[in-house]
């Protein structure tokens, strides 16, 4: 099993929804996860209800710091989603993972009627099911 962390600022859109796809997609091969640089403390709501109508993992998810990770598990790869996070001083991480930057739109700061903020989510799931498979298929090189 390897390990990979999807990176944000508020880790309550775009990481979590990388973290509950890896968590599908490549179970019994990855184990994933997901942080925030400064996260907001909680789980974008329209986040938990598009992996649940996409039959993906919706519970358990919180938004934490990056730090939590800074001892544990060892991360094999890093992954930022978001440009701010990809140009913020990360800490150092144990084991030197490799890295990626995968930017995708923040939904959070999507303005718009609620079918249009859901279908919003949708094609941000989407981006980011494309980017995980992708890396799935190259065994995790890119």
């Amino acid at each position: 099993m390897k390990n990979i962390l999807f990176l944000c600022t508020g880790n309550s859109c775009r990481s979590v929804l990388a973290e509950a796809y890896m968590q599908h997609a490549g179970a019994g091969h990855w184990r994933s996860y997901s942080a925030g640089s400064a996260p907001t403390g909680q789980v974008h709501p329209m986040a938990l209800a598009t992996l649940e109508a996409h039959g993906l993992p919706c519970q358990g998810f919180h938004s934490k710091s990056w730090h939590d990770f800074a001892d544990g598990p060892a991360m094999d790869v890093i992954v930022t989603v978001c440009d701010n996070a990809a140009g913020e001083a990360c800490p150092v991480w144990p084991g030197h993972p490799v890295t990626h930057h995968w930017p995708f739109p923040d939904p959070a700061h999507f303005v718009g009627t609620e079918t249009a903020t859901r279908a919003h989510f949708t094609e941000v799931l989407a981006m980011i099911r494309t980017r995980i498979d992708g890396f799935l298929q190259g065994e995790g090189k890119e």
